[in-house]
């Protein structure tokens, strides 16, 4: 039976209403959630939807985030732990702040050196993505096929690429796989208009009402008070809605890293949900469907969708197999699957108590997540090619009327883009 459009907007907006009703419930089950785009990537186990009969797989469009990583800078683990030393040395922490002094100094030992850089995990992350890839499809990666791969010129993006890619090479050494990290591929990578960057700026529109609701969901003195015994060295010297915030950095961040240590324990589950709420609004405003952008945000990802048509065409005309692989960050990812309309990624809210029921970082763009366009051919026909989406390697809807959900006829599909690209 054919499926129509509003059938399928209504099972989204049925979607939509579960994970509002779950978030929060999701978030409290699981406390590295609360990381939102921290949280380590979640490995798909998730049996995939049968190739239909007559059909083989013949080519990928890939675009994946870099995978997990170190915090983003060295001063987001060094000014915690000289204030904690500064702190020990007054003799102003109690016996709690003193073990967690000594957690910090053992982070320090792994991450000194390494801001922003990937991690071991990252490179595990990708190398089990590429796998599973080439396991799923291997008709698309089968002889010496030619293989297209880019990444920002950022170098976690570019270890995510050779980690991805290495794995492929392993699996068939015949590969041909190109490697490149370029200034010349930004224009489509990681693009941001000026319009963006001024909406997104310490003085956009939105940075006010934020300031206000960060302050409200932001309570550090209980966590304080856990960690110094003296009060007056408190008032001197610790700011408690900083300390809270790089506390929780430091927290969300230890999912992602090698070293076996944790600070979630030094939160309630409420404290840490709302700052989850704080970092997730900065994403869906500045990165999103947020109605006040009027469409700025996601039309960043145009540049990249015209490369996804551009490729594919190319691949379709040479009647060849292939892949093309992209690596990039959550700023490019999160926008491009609004822009397709991927499920769960496009909601329009106004309401920032409500962003994170219908908008979440740790589903749409965790540490390695990644969207994949699967191109399959009729074996009899080539001009009869069907696409299917995955997110974070599980099936997934776009707007758009199919009668062979998850598949979609490509040249609908196509002429979709081409509306979205023109509008």
């Amino acid at each position: 039976m054919k499926r129509i459009l509003s059938f399928t907007l209504s099972l989204l907006m049925v979607s939509a209403a579960m994970s509002a009703q779950t978030a929060k419930d999701e978030i409290f089950a699981d406390l590295d959630k609360a990381g939102g785009v921290y949280y380590a990537y979640p490995v798909s186990t998730v049996e995939q939807t049968a190739t239909p009969e007559g059909y083989e797989p013949f080519y990928i469009s890939h675009y994946g985030r870099h995978g997990s990583r170190y915090l983003i800078s060295d001063n987001d683990y060094r000014w915690v732990l000289e204030l904690l030393r500064n702190a020990h040395e007054a003799g102003a922490l109690t016996p709690l702040g003193e073990d967690v002094l000594g957690r910090v100094e053992k982070v320090w030992v792994e991450a000194e050196g390494r801001g922003g850089d990937l991690s071991p995990l990252g490179v595990r992350q990708h190398r089990g993505i590429a796998e599973r890839m080439f396991q799923t499809y291997p008709e698309v990666f089968k002889g010496k096929v030619d293989i297209s791969a880019r990444s920002t010129i950022v170098m976690r993006c570019a270890m995510s690429m050779d980690a991805f890619c290495e794995r492929l090479k392993e699996l068939n050494p015949e590969l041909n796989i190109t490697r490149e990290a370029s200034n010349r591929y930004m224009n489509y990578m990681n693009y941001h208009s000026p319009e963006s960057n001024a909406f997104n700026a310490a003085d956009g529109p939105w940075q006010e009402e934020y300031r206000k609701f960060e302050v409200s969901h932001t309570h550090g003195d209980r966590l304080v008070s856990t960690l110094f015994s003296d009060s007056l060295w408190v008032v001197r010297n610790v700011n408690p809605h900083t300390l809270m915030w790089g506390i929780y950095w430091l927290a969300v961040g230890m999912q992602d890293i090698e070293t076996q240590v944790s600070f979630i324990d030094l939160f309630e589950p409420q404290e840490l949900f709302d700052l989850y709420q704080c970092f997730n609004y900065r994403f869906y405003v500045g990165d999103s469907n947020y109605p006040g952008s009027n469409g700025m945000l996601l039309d960043n990802a145009k540049p990249l969708l015209r490369n996804v048509v551009e490729s594919a065409d190319a691949v379709i005309a040479s009647g060849k197999t292939g892949a093309t692989l992209r690596f990039g960050h959550d700023g490019n990812l999160i926008p491009f699957t609004g822009l397709l309309g991927l499920e769960g990624c496009y909601a329009s809210v106004w309401d920032p108590a409500e962003f994170y029921k219908h908008f979440s970082t740790y589903e749409i763009s965790p540490m390695a997540g990644n969207v994949q366009i699967v191109f399959f051919r009729n074996k009899k026909n080539h001009d009869d090619i069907i696409v299917k989406f995955l997110h974070n390697e599980r099936e997934t809807s776009i707007r758009l009327e199919t009668d062979i959900f998850p598949y979609y006829h490509w040249n609908d599909v196509r002429n979709y883009f081409e509306q979205i690209l023109a509008r």
